[in-house]
């Protein structure tokens, strides 16, 4: 009896698992017979690990046509399928790593989306800014859209920027409504097991990119970075720009390999870099750089022919005086990374693929420059940029490298604007001048130039202009080679005029003049003389005859050779790029320099940074309040070197303010008289509103 009572609840016990799993099976066809086919596939798409290996595939597809289409037009995605079927598809395998993280949330379809979205935009700005620059995306780019917002007029249309929004607007109303409206999973979530695989897929991930690196399929550090994407893809490319930061420690990093770089007599008898004032002579001239905005001799561009030459007063100096072709770290942009490299001959290339220091490391330290090194002499050390201030923080930067004073556009009178809304270079000659006549010390300059900025129009602007473009491939290249053009003669005149007027200066002056990129055109290495993207010129001209051999360099070595030039050894960097550029090691150790002195223990300087935030001056002329005058019911501020960015504030805000001359503001609002006296002139920056400087 007891036997049979007991076998009869486990009969039924398993008769009910089959009955459920029938019921199963039943609603199943049923959910397959409602859906349709097609609702069914899509469910399986958004929902499964199969149907995310597919989009990944799909989504890299887009994602590399969209980064080959102004080079290799709509088949590109499909030819580097292909050409490199391995590195496409451990580019997806990326993506479906991120894909996956869906699967562990009820709004499945929801999350798979966001991601999907997050890819796709990579490859749409990517693509965007490849039409624009010849420098891809990077996370690094991140950090600078506060920069890119404020001149995306310059780059876009309205309308462009109108549609833009609107399409922003309704993606983020079509999220909020799939996030109400859209599926959910209602039975419960298998979290656990799908955690495991995603685990899994990680690993694998991780094990697979160990295995492309050993093999080399794929590189790790990225000479060009536009051939980098080109060639590893632009997922693991942009992937890596966000993983690879700041300069690596190099290896067996300690106190004994550093100054191992350097001779004991190349140090003091402490064993560390000498930095105090050691060599000061009058004789020591007045160093100016002038960093020229997208600056190339357009003749050079084989497949354009112009109606007559367009810069005759630079090609003057380049067969007069020393001079060569310069390799700078980027084609099409990386301005700010031209001058860090001037600056610190430190090469940008030991940072993570298109990372700005200006952006990161700059941002809370001061490293060692040519302006540091330079004050050491008795030198005072000014920057000068017709553009904003806050451009790549160059406000702050600057103090950092430093410099005594910054000139930007805000303390500028006078700028004429080229049609794209960039400001004309010949308002430099006077800011140099101003620079030179403002200490009774020698001066070091750094000037950086902006007229030459892209985007060059793909239709005609300017109506009889001196430089005309007699043959090109394309009616789109000769508008916009025929507006480079023009911008470039009126830089040459400005560097004519430049020359004229240092010429005639009592004190002798060193200028090094040179191209900071070539310009943000298409363009390849067959369609330049040089067949060099990354290669623009320099010359190097004084006012008191110096001579030199013409050399070829890179940017990060220029400074030391202007130096070595005029016999002056000083600074880290410099005294070991003078003494050991021949070194089997040369590039090795000045990456491990870079590291100790940003990143590092700071041992070649006995263990602290001696260097201090400089107490920079915006600008070089003093702008003050002479007096305050009321006429009726109106205040004005009489005083010196006012200017359209200069702004009556009182206790720390702005007040409404016309700009009426050089040495009269008017306010457009009124005023308690008891506050008047403490009302004060503030230089501020138009775009972001930001106050540089207030009077006394």
């Amino acid at each position: 009896m007891n036997n049979k009572s007991n076998k009869e609840p486990r009969e039924l016990k398993k008769f009910d698992k089959f009955e459920k799993l029938d019921r199963k099976v039943e609603e199943t066809i049923q959910e397959v017979e409602t859906m349709g086919n097609k609702q069914l596939a899509l469910k399986a798409l958004h929902t499964s690990f199969a149907g995310a290996a597919i989009w990944a595939v799909i989504l890299n597809l887009i994602i590399e046509t969209l980064g080959r289409i102004t080079t290799e037009g709509i088949l590109g995605g499909l030819k580097f399928l292909f050409d490199e079927p391995v590195i496409f598809l451990y580019n997806a395998l990326i993506i479906f790593t991120t894909l996956v993280i869906a699967s562990v949330f009820k709004r499945r379809l929801f999350v798979f989306t966001i991601v999907s979205i997050f890819w796709l935009a990579i490859g749409i700005i990517n693509g965007v800014i490849l039409t624009q620059r010849m420098t891809p995306f990077t996370v690094k780019d991140l950090s600078n859209l506060e920069d890119g917002i404020t001149i995306i007029g310059n780059y876009m249309a309205a309308w462009q920027i109108i549609l833009a929004a609107i399409a922003i607007i309704v993606a983020i109303s079509l999220l909020v409504l799939l996030f109400i409206k859209g599926p959910k999973k209602k039975d419960r979530v298998k979290w656990k097991r799908n955690l495991v695989a995603i685990v899994l897929v990680i690993i694998g991930t991780f094990g697979v990119t160990s295995v492309m690196i050993k093999t080399e399929k794929v590189e790790t550090f990225f000479g060009n970075l536009a051939y980098a994407y080109r060639d590893y893809g632009v997922v693991y490319c942009f992937t890596n720009t966000w993983l690879n930061t700041g300069i690596e420690k190099p290896d067996n990093y300690n106190e004994e390999r550093i100054k191992e770089i350097f001779t004991p007599q190349e140090l003091g008898d402490d064993g560390v870099m000498l930095l105090e004032q050691k060599d000061e002579d009058e004789s020591h001239p007045n160093i100016i750089f002038l960093q020229l905005e997208s600056f190339i001799d357009p003749s050079t561009v084989k497949s354009i022919e112009l109606s007559q030459d367009a810069c005759p007063n630079f090609r003057r100096l380049v067969d007069s005086y020393p001079s060569g072709q310069l390799t700078v770290p980027a084609c099409g942009a990386g301005t700010a990374n031209v001058e860090f490299e001037v600056m610190t001959g430190i090469s940008v290339k030991f940072f993570g693929p298109g990372e700005y220091p200006y952006k990161s490391v700059l941002k809370e330290k001061t490293v060692e420059t040519l302006g540091y090194d330079l004050k050491s002499l008795g030198y005072s050390t000014h920057a000068i940029h017709n553009h904003r201030a806050v451009f790549y923080n160059r406000n702050t930067v600057f103090a950092n490298m430093g410099m005594d004073t910054f000139t930007s556009i805000e303390y500028m009178s006078d700028v004429e604007k080229t049609p794209k809304n960039w400001a004309k270079d010949d308002v430099l000659t006077g800011c140099i001048k101003d620079a030179l006549e403002s200490t009774e010390t020698r001066d070091m300059i750094y000037t950086i130039s902006v007229q030459g900025h892209g985007k060059y129009p793909y239709e005609q602007v300017l109506q009889n202009p001196t430089i005309q473009v007699t043959s090109a491939p394309t009616e789109e290249l000769k508008w916009k080679f025929e507006y480079y053009a023009n911008q470039i003669y009126e830089m040459d005149k400005f560097i004519g005029e430049l020359t004229e007027e240092l010429e005639k200066f009592d004190e002798p002056v060193v200028l090094v003049m040179y191209g900071d990129h070539i310009p943000a055109i298409d363009m390849t290495e067959d369609d330049l003389e040089n067949g060099n993207l990354f290669g623009t010129e320099y010359v190097i001209w004084s006012n008191f005859g110096l001579n030199g051999d013409d050399e070829n360099m890179y940017s990060y070595q220029l400074a030391s050779h202007v130096l070595e030039m005029l016999d002056m050894q000083v600074g880290t960097i410099f005294t070991y790029q003078q003494n050991h550029k021949n070194s089997e090691t040369y590039l090795q150790d000045l990456k491990a320099l870079g590291y100790d002195m940003l990143y590092g223990k700071y041992y070649i300087y006995g263990g602290t940074n001696p260097f201090e935030k400089t107490s920079m001056k915006m600008g070089v002329k003093e702008i003050k309040i002479d007096e305050i005058v009321k006429i009726g019911d109106k205040y004005y501020i009489k005083g010196q070197n006012f200017n359209e960015y200069s702004k009556v504030t009182l206790n720390g805000e702005p007040i409404k303010t016309i700009y009426l001359g050089s040495n009269i503001l008017g306010l457009l609002e009124d005023v308690d008289p008891e506050d008047a006296p403490n009302m004060k002139v503030s230089q501020i920056e138009k775009k972001s509103n930001e106050i540089l400087s207030t009077t006394e």
